[in-house]
């Protein structure tokens, strides 16, 4: 998906120091009849070897190196990718595999390659987050596979569509953990990864899609934003990922583009110990938060204001909303509480300073604990925190928010940092997953969402803008709401 449209222009490009020196060194050729090498400057480094059972599976799709048996379009409908076409019967999903592709190593693409891409998913421990309260079982009859579920999904082609679920070459499965390294489908072909500091990627010539434009990527991990603009602006880098919002004005107004995303920024509550298990106190929380001076103050107004955990790029979400009744606001009497949050979205920092004097303000106590994602992440995911701040994709997996609901809220979800275990969310979030697409559905996910809110175990802050920074020289590059696209078969720098 591609937003071509410059859609906000900002202000001229300011000098600043170029902090990314020598990252971008030649690792490959030169270039093509048709472009350079791609410089990509991401912002999170590979958390798990670049596993695709984990969230490392959207670097590998933004890089276009591994592929799924289905794409998403502008509106979340299914579209053929490895697969051709698919139909429904009961529980069971045939999907016809198609022809004439092979995986990075030179093997062939087969029925039998994809059963066992999604059995290793289907198996894993823990599962994909695309996977969270499924089982799915697949097995090849032909030239097809059949995916089957435990009970009849409507949504198991927008679940094959998540990057979690990319067909990987046999070889990635040998080891102890999944190694992607030349064992995709897609137009570039991973050659090496160095760790959390960089990757390389070069043309595969074989590609069932047709031939890239460019001859590869040079990748660099950037968790500092600072460094990110400015290795735009020193022309280091030729794409350059969540540019922060303090350094967007900064930039050149024809080299930045902002989408709307489908990204929640959120204050999670502990539900399962500590002050905010009392449901008044969480309800205190809520009430002292106010959200439009973060996006004031922190986002200088390129964000929207939370209405619930769905925001403006699920336009139908506002239509569908209805009134929340809340538990009453408690006193929180100086009761002290920790927030943790993480460095690497730039913003985040300064919401919890933000909301550390909002909840003062309101009678708590507050003490900050801010650190980058790879080191916070396994303490939020343990309630170790009595409020998170997390900036979250809401149909990143599925195109469907559904599955986000479910991760994040159900008793049984894997990522559940509010710890919440409500039997009426778990109701409404079951009906929600069991629902066929379209309008109904879409009335239960908004009863879901109604549920969670209820509990007051997420207080929704803002739904971001997330701002990519492109250089003159880079043609097609992708602009994609749900962070799947960045690097396409199209994309090359002249």
């Amino acid at each position: 998906m591609r937003v071509p449209a410059r859609l906000l222009p900002l202000t001229a490009a300011v000098a600043a120091p170029a902090l990314l020196t020598g990252c971008f060194a030649a690792t490959g050729g030169s270039g093509g009849a048709e472009g350079k090498r791609v410089r990509v400057a991401m912002m999170q480094p590979p958390r798990s070897g670049l596993s695709p059972l984990t969230d490392d599976a959207f670097k590998l799709s933004r890089w276009a190196t591994a592929e799924t048996l289905v794409t998403l379009d502008e509106d979340g409908d299914a579209e053929p990718a490895l697969a051709t076409e698919w139909r429904q019967h009961g529980r069971s999903w045939t999907f016809t595999i198609r022809d004439g592709v092979t995986f990075h190593d030179g093997t062939e693409l087969t029925p039998r390659a994809v059963v066992n891409s999604l059995t290793e998913a289907a198996t894993a421990a823990p599962k994909p987050r695309i996977l969270d309260g499924v089982e799915l079982t697949a097995e090849a009859d032909g030239d097809t596979v059949v995916v089957t579920t435990a009970t009849a999904d409507p949504l198991v082609p927008q679940r094959l569509s998540s990057p979690q679920l990319s067909i990987l070459a046999a070889k990635a499965y040998r080891g102890k953990t999944v190694n992607p390294i030349g064992a995709g489908t897609g137009p570039f072909e991973l050659t090496k990864v160095n760790g959390t500091s960089s990757a390389t990627l070069d043309r595969y010539d074989g590609y069932w899609g047709g031939k890239a434009k460019a001859p590869g990527i040079d990748v660099r991990f950037v968790p500092d934003g600072t460094a990110r603009a400015a290795a735009l602006r020193s022309g280091e880098a030729d794409i350059v990922e969540a540019v922060p919002v303090s350094q967007a004005a900064l930039l050149d107004q024809d080299l930045v583009t902002e989408v709307p995303m489908p990204r929640t920024n959120t204050l999670y509550l502990n539900t399962r110990k500590g002050p905010f298990k009392d449901p008044a106190l969480r309800a205190a929380a809520r009430e002292a938060v106010d959200a439009e001076s973060i996006v004031k103050g922190v986002y200088e107004g390129r964000a929207d204001v939370a209405k619930g955990l769905l925001g403006p790029a699920l336009p139908w979400a506002a239509e569908l909303r209805g009134p929340v009744r809340h538990t009453e606001a408690g006193d929180p009497d100086g009761r002290t509480v920790t927030i943790g949050t993480f460095t690497d979205r730039a913003e985040l920092p300064e919401v919890a300073a933000t909301l550390q004097q909002q909840l003062q303000k309101a009678g708590f106590k507050v003490k900050l604990d801010v650190r980058e994602y790879a080191a916070i992440e396994s303490d939020a995911l343990a309630g170790e925190f009595d409020a998170f701040i997390l900036s979250r994709a809401t149909v990143l997996d599925s195109g469907d928010p559904a599955a986000y609901l479910y991760s994040d809220f159900s008793s049984d979800g894997s990522f559940n940092i509010s710890q919440l275990a409500d039997g009426a969310v778990d109701k409404t979030l079951r009906a929600a997953s069991r629902t066929a697409t379209g309008q109904a559905r879409r009335e239960a996910v908004m009863a879901a969402e109604a549920a969670v809110l209820r509990t007051d175990a997420a207080v929704p802050l803002l739904h971001e803008r997330v701002i990519q920074g492109d250089a003159a020289s880079v043609v097609d590059a992708a602009h994609d709401p749900r962070e799947r696209e960045l690097v396409t078969v199209d994309t090359y720098v002249k």
